[in-house]
């Protein structure tokens, strides 16, 4: 009887979740492989406080979403809700081991008691798709991660359909041009990627694909796939003597806004620069970014932090589009090299 007892209590204060969540995903972010980290519990999805949130906890997101290696642990705050209405908060704590295949797996706390919207978490993995040797970061030669390295992938079965999913989920917007082969001065040079590929189209991703056994073939790099998406994330720098110096404009849903300048720097600057091909940034000083003027309608960004890895100001960590405290007197402007 007093066994009997003891295991009722124990059940009865046991941490997390009674039935633990049935799904993760990452919202918000560039690609599906970043972002705010959701769970669904009862149907129901969520955020989970950043109590104890660390890159172990990021491995296993990444690991169970098939993700690649984890890149950082990040904020899921900068990262817009998928929809209008906010989500709860789900999950007070999780602790991992980093060892685990599911965040199901870790010690989990769901009596939620003191976590705001800025403190949710959010992870970064390592991109399992990716474009190369394009002019720009939404085109290029298709290659996918797997078993430690980057593979190109072949032409043979590729088609309309899964070059959409390969925009959707780079988050480049609708595919515009998928060539059966690239050029010369294009071509990969490392293993290819034997998996037959079969897209409805409306995956989010490669990986969602059915995806055929892996099979030797006779692919070589003159057949490596190539694939062009709309960017639907443009820059510019306006009021300038020439297009790598002005006021800094980004596109978004169809309209040019300004980039507030707080806690701007030289990384994000140099971000800029690297995005537009204008060489380095040569940092100009306080008066010469006053030079350009300010700017007139929206303010798209603020609080812009880069760490030099991004491919695009996009995958910087900024708020949510449209929240700012700033006034047009405080519009960022960039003087690049070239």
């Amino acid at each position: 009887m007093a066994l009997l007892l003891y295991l009722i209590l124990a059940i009865g204060i046991r941490p997390g979740f009674l039935e633990f969540p049935s799904g993760v995903r990452l919202v918000g972010g560039p690609h599906r492989c970043e972002g705010r980290v959701e769970v669904e519990w009862k149907g129901q999805w969520g955020t989970v406080c950043d109590d104890g949130w660390g890159m172990e906890e990021v491995t296993v997101v990444c690991r169970q979403l098939s993700c690649g290696e984890a890149k950082r642990s990040s904020s899921g705050f900068q990262y817009k809700p998928s929809t209008e209405i906010v989500p709860s908060v789900l999950i007070q704590s999780v602790d991992c081991k980093g060892t685990e295949d599911t965040l199901a797996q870790c010690k989990l706390e769901e009596d939620v008691f003191d976590c705001s919207r800025t403190e949710e978490a959010g992870a970064s993995c390592e991109k399992s798709v990716r474009l190369s040797s394009g002019r720009r970061r939404c085109e290029g030669r298709v290659e996918v991660w797997h078993q430690g390295q980057w593979n190109t992938v072949c032409n043979t079965g590729w088609n309309l359909r899964a070059a959409k999913v390969v925009c959707r989920q780079l988050g480049c917007g609708r595919a515009l041009l998928t060539q059966r082969q690239c050029n010369k001065a294009s071509r990969g040079q490392g293993p290819i990627w034997t998996s037959q590929i079969a897209c409805s189209g409306q995956e989010a991703a490669l990986q969602d694909c059915h995806l055929g056994l892996w099979e030797k073939n006779n692919c070589t790099h003159d057949e490596d796939t190539w694939v062009e998406c709309e960017d639907g994330f443009e820059l510019r720098l306006v009021g300038g003597d020439n297009h790598c110096s002005g006021r800094l404009e980004v596109l978004h849903k169809g309209v040019w806004g300004s980039v507030c300048d707080d806690g701007w720097g030289e990384k994000e600057d140099q971000m800029v620069c690297k995005q537009l091909g204008c060489g380095q940034s040569l940092s100009p000083s306080s008066k010469a970014r006053k030079s350009y003027g300010p700017g007139v309608g929206r303010i798209w960004l603020d609080d812009v932090r880069c760490s030099g890895e991004e491919q695009s100001l996009e995958q910087c960590q900024h708020r949510f589009w449209g929240y700012h405290d700033c006034t047009h007197k405080e519009d960022v402007a960039v003087i690049c090299s070239e």
